[in-house]
């Protein structure tokens, strides 16, 4: 595999004393990223921002899942670019599969976003008992497991079923606030929205940028992380694995800390019944390779973090966020409109440059 990241500065590296790297960007951590994000604006237009989630929670529970699915048919039928991504990314991965298998999965993977989006309306208002009473569990003992030295651990995920109820059920089944890494969403009033939800119970959001030394501070402090590790990153910033049978990278961050600090690497995933419940499905941990060679430990132990995820899509294909452009970076003709938009970008350029020198 082609060699794309370069964590050498962590081989010489004690996870204990001063001088150790790890302790020296811990020091320059902004402890207020680490808070809870403040409460919503109250007032008119606190009222008018929490609308939609007002008439979205207000939903009988027995419509909740009749409704998602109408709503997830109409956003197919309306939003040929989704549409579109997602076909392509069915066919890619799944080139065995019949074109009705294909048209049916993908109208599902509407489906189950818009069911989606409706839970997490309707989480705003839940309880703890109501999170722990509403998700089953499969194999919580891997979990128990895992944390039973009281050291934490590093929880791996994906896009799927309801990812956020996830979060949410974590800090109440792990009894302790969960660690958890997001992207920060670009309107600010959903974000505030989504964060006060994820930390309803505690939790702790970590903004992806620039979150590995927050991580390391967190993990040495006996904290579990949460990390959702289906999405693809920057070449220099991931290592090559095989997704579905394709190249392409992925985030060595889990694997890196894994064998670090030798704390248990567990899949869990929040997938969708059809009766409409919550089941989390936790795995075993991942058994991490740890050699003299770290770059090669970490292409090994994220691989095996990557089909540990594949594993669990394949089971629930419908329920996996397709929308994302998973392989664009290793094979960009997938996704003809990013070329057609990186065209007329370069073609502005060019035509701005020419008018500045003429």
């Amino acid at each position: 595999m082609e060699r794309l990241w370069s964590p050498e500065h962590f081989m010489n590296s004690s996870p204990q004393g001063e001088g150790s790297v790890t302790s020296t960007i811990c020091s320059s951590v902004n402890k207020h990223s680490l808070h809870a994000p403040p409460p919503l604006p109250v007032g008119p237009v606190g009222k008018r921002r929490n609308m939609p989630d007002s008439f979205f929670s207000r939903i009988p529970k027995p419509w909740l899942i009749p409704l998602g699915k109408a709503l997830g048919l109409s956003a197919y039928a309306l939003d040929l670019r989704h549409r579109r991504i997602v076909k392509r990314n069915l066919r890619f991965a799944n080139p065995d599969w019949p074109a009705e298998r294909v048209l049916r999965v993908s109208r599902q993977v509407f489906q189950h976003a818009a069911c989606t989006f409706l839970e997490i309306a309707q989480m705003t208002g839940m309880r703890r008992e109501d999170v722990l009473s509403r998700v089953r569990v499969e194999g919580e003992e891997h979990l128990t497991d895992a944390i039973r030295d009281g050291k934490g651990a590093i929880i791996i995920s994906a896009h799927m079923g309801n990812w956020e109820m996830a979060v949410v059920f974590a800090s109440c089944f792990l009894s302790e606030p969960l660690v958890a890494v997001a992207r920060t969403i670009r309107s600010r009033a959903a974000n505030r929205r989504i964060l006060a939800l994820r930390t309803r119970f505690g939790n702790i959001i970590l903004d992806k940028q620039n979150a590995l030394p927050k991580m390391v501070r967190m993990l040495r402090q006996g904290r579990s992380l949460g990390i959702l590790i289906d999405q693809g990153t920057v070449r220099s910033e991931g290592v090559e694995v095989e997704f579905f049978g394709k190249t392409t990278t992925a985030t060595p961050v889990a694997a890196l800390l894994g064998r670090r600090y030798g704390r248990p690497v567990v899949p869990a995933f929040c997938v969708r019944e059809p009766d409409g419940a919550m089941k989390v499905i936790i795995r075993p941990p991942v058994e991490l390779q740890k050699t003299e060679d770290l770059q090669a430990d970490l292409q090994v132990n994220t691989q095996r973090m990557t089909f540990a995820i594949e594993e669990m899509i394949r089971a629930y294909p419908e329920q996996w966020f397709w929308f994302h452009k998973r392989w664009k970076r290793h094979y960009p003709g997938l996704y003809p409109e990013d070329l057609a938009r990186r065209r007329r970008r370069r073609e502005k350029r060019k035509a701005k440059a020419a008018r500045a020198s003429g």
